[in-house]
C-alpha cells in the first residue's frame, strides 16, 4: 500500500473511531460482505453456465459423445496451468480452507484466495468436473471478508464473525434461502449465536439475497411446488429413508477420504491430472448425468421425470423398464462421489455441497419409486417428497448439518409441510453417520489434528489460543556438571523463580532443579564443591512439546501432573516454561473475546 492510500485509510479510521461505533461499523461491513458474496455467486454461476452451454450444448450435440471424455481433461489441464503460472499459489478447497483459516490462521486469508476460486471453479465445473460451486463461492466471500476485516484492523472474533457473514451471504444468494443460510454459517463455522452476532448475519444474508434478485430475478436453483400433503402413515418410510441416507453418507465420507489418500501418494500434479482426469472422463462418458453440478438432473427428478437421466446415455435403456431405471439411478448415487473425488484428486476446484444434494435427491427418488412399485400394504408415497427429504438426509449425514438440511428444504418448498419428515430423516441420518464418522467431510482433517473449532466452547477457546503467547523464557538454565556453589551464585541469587531447567551443551532438556530441594544444603558451604546439579536434578512431572501438543493437551498435562510450571521443548530443544497461572489468564481473556 503506497503512502497516499495509507494516509487516506488512516484518516478514515480516525474519522470512523470518532463518528461510528464499532458495533455500527460491523453492521456496515456485514452488508458490504453480503453484497460481495452475492456478487461472487453471480459471477461464478454465470461463468460456469457459459462454459457448460458452450461445450455441452454445441460440441456434444453437434459433433460426438466422445467429447464427454475429453472435456474434463481439458478443463483440469487449464486449471493446473492457471494455478501454476497465473495464481502461483495453491487454491485450496472452499469450506475446509476457510475453516483452517479460522482455526489456525486467526481468521486471516491470503489475497489470492479472493480470486483463485473464481478463476478455477467455473472451468472445473463448466468442463465437466463433478463438483459444486457452493464451496468456492463461500471461500471467495470469506477471503474477501477476511481481507476487508484486516484492512480495517478488526480483531480475531470480528474477523471470524465476518467470515460467517460471507458464508451466510453466499448460501443465501445461491439458494434464495436466507434463514437456512444463517443456520449454515452457525452450524458449519461454529459461530456463537448471540445477539451481537445475529444481526450481522441477518444483514449479510438479506443483502446477498437482494443482490441475487437484482441479477437473477426470481429464478430459483431448485424450483419446486409440493402437491401432496404429508401423511403420518408415511413416517416408517421416512425413517427407512433416514437409515438409507445414513448408510450412503457413511459411504460418501469413506469413499471421499479413501480416494483423496490415494491421490496424496502421487507427488506430481500432472500425474494426478492424467490419472484423475482420465478416470473422470471415462466415468462421465459412460454416465453423462455425472457431468458438472447435476442440478438439471435434480430438477428433472423433482418434476417427476426420471427419464431425463437417460439423456446422451451410450446405452440403450428402456425408460419403461422399472428395474433398469432404478439400477441407473442407484448407479448415479454410488458413482457421483467417485466422480467428485476424482475431480478433486486431479486438481479441480469445487465443493461437495452440490454432489451431496445430487446423491440425496436420486436416493430419495429411487426409494420413493421402489416403495410405490412394491405396493407394500397398499402404500403409495409422494416421490417428490422423498426426493426433497432425501436431499436433507444426505446433507445432515455428510455435512453434519441437520438444521441446515431441514430449513433449506423447508425454505425451498416455501412452507413447513415437510417439517416432520425432514426432522425424522435428517436426525436419523445424522445420528448414524456421526457414530461412524465423528467429523464431517469439511472438518475431518482438522478434527483428526485437534485443530477444529467446534460448538464446545472450551475446545474452541483452547484451539484459538496461541502457545507462543504464554511461553516464559526468564528461567536460568543449569548444566548437569555444575557444582552447588556456582548454582547458588550464578542462578539462585540472580533469579526470582523457584525452578531451574537442566540442559546439555546441545540445549537438550535433561531435567529440572527445584528451589525447595536446594534450600537444605544451599547454606552449607562445605558442600559447595561436592554436590553437583545432577545430584539435585529430577525429572519434570510432564514435558510440553510445542511441535505436537495442542492447547487441550497442555491443559490436560497440567491437570494430571498438578504442577504450576512445566518445561517446554521445541524441535527437541529446551525452549522455556509455561505456567498454569499465565495459561488460565490467557484463557479467560480469550473466552471474553470469543463471545461475539
Amino acid at each position: 500500500m503506497d503512502a497516499k492510500k495509507k494516509n487516506a485509510l488512516t484518516r478514515f479510521l480516525i474519522w470512523r473511531a470518532k463518528h461510528i461505533s464499532n458495533k455500527q461499523f460491523v453492521y456496515l461491513l456485514a452488508m458490504l460482505i453480503g453484497f460481495t458474496s452475492g456478487l461472487g455467486a453471480v459471477v461464478l454461476k454465470n461463468a460456469t453456465h457459459f462454459f457448460q452451454h458452450l461445450l455441452e450444448g454445441r460440441l456434444v450435440q453437434s459433433y460426438h459423445q466422445a467429447f464427454y471424455f475429453v472435456f474434463p481433461l481439458i478443463g483440469l489441464g487449464l486449471v493446473l496451468l492457471i494455478i501454476k503460472y497465473g495464481i502461483r499459489n495453491k487454491v485450496s478447497h472452499g469450506i475446509p480452507s476457510t475453516l483452517y483459516a479460522m482455526a489456525k490462521r486467526k481468521g486471516f486469508m491470503k489475497r489470492h484466495q479472493m480470486f483463485g476460486s473464481m478463476l478455477t471453479a467455473p472451468i472445473t465445473v463448466g468442463f465437466g468436473g463433478s463438483v459444486g460451486l457452493e464451496g468456492p463461492t463461500v471461500a471467495t466471500g470469506a477471503a474477501i471478508s477476511a481481507n476487508i476485516a484486516k484492512l480495517f484492523h478488526m480483531n480475531q472474533s470480528t474477523r471470524n464473525l465476518l467470515i460467517g457473514c460471507a458464508a451466510a451471504g453466499a448460501m443465501s444468494s445461491i439458494f434464495k434461502a436466507p434463514i437456512a443460510a444463517i443456520i449454515f454459517a452457525v452450524e458449519v463455522f461454529s459461530l456463537q449465536l448471540t445477539t451481537a452476532s445475529m444481526l450481522p448475519l441477518l444483514l449479510a444474508s438479506i443483502t446477498a439475497i437482494l443482490t441475487s434478485y437484482f441479477f437473477f430475478g426470481s429464478d430459483i436453483l431448485l424450483p419446486v411446488k409440493l402437491a401432496d400433503a404429508f401423511s403420518p402413515a408415511d413416517v416408517p418410510y421416512f425413517l427407512l429413508l433416514g437409515l438409507a441416507a445414513g448408510g450412503i453418507s457413511i459411504y460418501f465420507t469413506s469413499t471421499y477420504e479413501y480416494i483423496q489418500k490415494g491421490f496424496d501418494r502421487l507427488s506430481k500434479p500432472h500425474h494426478k491430472l492424467l490419472v484423475g482426469g482420465s478416470l473422470l472422463g471415462g466415468l462421465i462418458y459412460l454416465i453423462p448425468p455425472l457431468y458438472g453440478e447435476g442440478f438439471e438432473v435434480v430438477n428433472s427428478l423433482l418434476e417427476g421425470n426420471p427419464t431425463a437421466v437417460l439423456k446422451n446415455s451410450p446405452f440403450e435403456i428402456d425408460p419403461q423398464n422399472f428395474y433398469m431405471l432404478i439400477a441407473l439411478l442407484m448407479g448415479l448415487v454410488f458413482f457421483k462421489i467417485i466422480a467428485a473425488s476424482l475431480t478433486f484428486g486431479a486438481g479441480g476446484v469445487g465443493g461437495i455441497f452440490a454432489p451431496t444434494l445430487f446423491m440425496g435427491a436420486v436416493l430419495g427418488h429411487s426409494i420413493g419409486k421402489i416403495i410405490n412399485h412394491l405396493d407394500l400394504f397398499g402404500a403409495q408415497v409422494s416421490v417428490t417428497q422423498f426426493t426433497l427429504v432425501g436431499m436433507s438426509g444426505l446433507m445432515a449425514g455428510v455435512l453434519h448439518a441437520p438444521l441446515t438440511a431441514i430449513f433449506l428444504i423447508a425454505e425451498l418448498t416455501g412452507g413447513y409441510e415437510l417439517f416432520i419428515p425432514l426432522m425424522i430423516t435428517a436426525a436419523t441420518a445424522y445420528t448414524i453417520t456421526k457414530y461412524i464418522h465423528p467429523h464431517s467431510v469439511y472438518t475431518m482433517e482438522l478434527g483428526r489434528k485437534g485443530e477444529l473449532i467446534t460448538h464446545d466452547k472450551d475446545q474452541a477457546v483452547l484451539t484459538l489460543m496461541d502457545i507462543e503467547s504464554v511461553i516464559e523464557t526468564n528461567f536460568i538454565p543449569l548444566s548437569p556438571g555444575q557444582d552447588l556453589g556456582h548454582m547458588v551464585q550464578d542462578a539462585i541469587i540472580k533469579s526470582n523463580r523457584n525452578i531451574f531447567p537442566v540442559v546439555s551443551e546441545e540445549s537438550t532438556l535433561l531435567g529440572v532443579v527445584l528451589l525447595d530441594d536446594v534450600r537444605p544444603v544451599m547454606f552449607q558451604r562445605s558442600l559447595y564443591h561436592e554436590i553437583k546439579v545432577r545430584d539435585l536434578m529430577q525429572h519434570p512431572p510432564a514435558i510440553i512439546d510445542v511441535d505436537r501438543d495442542k492447547m487441550k493437551d497442555i491443559m490436560q498435562k497440567f491437570q494430571e501432573s498438578g504442577a504450576w510450571n512445566l518445561p517446554l521443548i521445541k524441535n527437541g530443544k529446551y525452549h522455556g516454561f509455561i505456567s498454569k497461572s499465565k495459561l488460565l489468564t490467557a484463557y479467560r481473556r480469550k473466552l471474553i473475546h470469543f463471545n461475539f
